[in-house]
């Protein structure tokens, strides 16, 4: 189309492995979600699709990156190696412009409309007129509640949202892609690095032998590769630390049907949050065998509702319920009781209590827990999705790995752990006190 007496998109056209995103955008299509290699062009697609958009339907237009400073990185400033010219005047030539703004990586075009760069994690805080055109760029390490929050907004006017990613580990971006693909209502393409052409098969073994040195693990570097160029759902993020471990489970089909069994007790493991996530697991076992029959996860609701939506609500006889130490630690909101009396007068016993210990004793339990356990990969989707996505905290200053990062995928698997550490440990304290004349608690092996 034309702009300002210029051809758009200007100078760029589709590749041809990109060419259905674009027929489809063209053709009217208001939601499409792409999953696709490094080095895709997906960046490129959005700048010259939002361009085309802009100059025909005057608006306000989103680029988000999951922050800021990311988009000023890798959109506002980034130069197409090929042309040594900056992407964003590529895509939005000189000639249909009325201003630009580097301050807020902003430009108003000749008809009024505004396209600008922003982040997707200060979603609520983005004001003025509603758009009526938003790409999501690194969809799957940005925060879903973006998503959230604008969605409402491009319903009702008509707009449209693009979401462009490459897969790291199963989290929000894998869950809504296969959701979308299932309902059909969306486009949803899913482009590993060969099937384009991009790179060479040589060229592809070189990257894939590099990762693997750069990383100093075969594991995790091939599970880069496996994530990074060959869009594969299943791969473990970087850093990772059960990801691996659950896929051995589900190669050895572990990860399946695993029914309530009514004639053994339900032990449960707890991550308690305040203004964050409470997250508990719901065991079975026989002998060695661990049974993960069910997950539950919640934010911002009190303990007598997670009592009654979580636990009274399912139908289980209960054996021990596995809480951190900080649940002894005494609230002023509660008239100085602690969150282990709170939920003792809920009928949550008996208790045992953990210990504090250091997370990395907890992550080294689990590890040795999962290749003993079986999972109910429906009830427990949720958890499997949360123990996948732990992982390290990556320190950008050393580039080196740190302790584990605190995000959503941390309470479930601090809950998992919590069990896995404990378990053991809360037996032999319960033989003990048998043994001494003292109340003797449920059965476990």
């Amino acid at each position: 189309m034309k702009g300002a007496e210029i051809e758009l998109p200007h100078g760029w056209s589709p590749r041809d492995y990109q060419a259905s995103l674009w027929r489809y955008l063209e053709a009217g299509g208001l939601r499409a979600d792409v999953a696709a290699h490094r080095r895709w062009g997906k960046d490129d697609v959005a700048l010259n699709w939002t361009a085309v958009s802009a100059v025909q339907k005057p608006g306000v237009y989103w680029h988000l990156l999951p922050e800021g400073a990311q988009g000023r990185k890798a959109v506002w400033e980034a130069v197409n190696p090929h042309t040594g010219l900056r992407r964003i005047d590529e895509a939005f030539p000189p000639q249909i412009r009325s201003a630009t703004r580097d301050g807020d990586m902003s430009i108003r075009l000749a008809n009024g409309s505004v396209w600008q760069v922003l982040g997707s994690d200060n979603y609520d805080s983005l004001v003025g007129a509603p758009p009526v055109g938003v790409v999501f760029s690194e969809w799957a390490l940005a925060r879903p509640d973006a998503w959230t929050y604008i969605r409402p907004i491009l319903a009702e006017n008509g707009g449209w949202a693009l979401f462009l990613w490459t897969p790291r580990g199963r989290n929000h971006a894998v869950r809504a892609f296969e959701a979308r693909a299932r309902d059909g209502a969306w486009f949803t393409l899913r482009s590993p690095a060969t099937e384009t052409g991009v790179f060479t098969p040589a060229q592809l073994a070189r990257e894939r032998a590099e990762l693997v040195a750069e990383t100093g693990s075969k594991e995790e570097g091939e599970a880069r590769f496996a994530s990074e160029y060959l869009v594969d759902f299943d791969a473990a993020a970087p850093g990772a630390y059960y990801a691996g471990l659950l896929g051995d489970a589900q190669g050895a089909g572990r990860v399946g049907h695993v029914p309530h069994d009514p004639g053994l007790a339900v032990h449960t493991a707890w991550d308690l949050g305040i203004d964050d996530y409470t997250a508990i697991w719901f065991f079975q076992q026989v002998g060695p065998e661990v049974r993960a029959i069910d997950y539950f996860e919640t934010s911002g609701e009190g303990l007598q509702a997670i009592v009654r939506e979580a636990i009274a609500a399912k139908p289980y006889v209960y054996g021990t319920h596995h809480l951190p130490h900080d649940v002894m630690v005494r609230e002023l909101g509660a008239g100085g009781r602690s969150r282990f009396e709170t939920l003792g007068g809920l009928g949550v016993s008996p208790i045992e209590v953990g210990q504090a210990t250091h997370p990395e004793d907890r992550i080294n339990a689990g590890r040795l827990m999962i290749p003993m356990t079986w999972f109910d990969a429906q009830a427990c989707a949720l958890g499997l999705d949360r123990l996948r996505a732990y992982r390290k905290r990556w320190n950008a200053a050393t580039r080196a790995y740190g302790g584990p990062l605190h995000d959503a995928a941390s309470h479930g698997a601090d809950a998992f752990g919590e069990f896995a550490l404990n378990r053991r440990g809360a037996a032999v304290r319960r033989a003990a006190r048998r043994g001494a004349g003292g109340a003797s608690g449920s059965w476990m092996g």
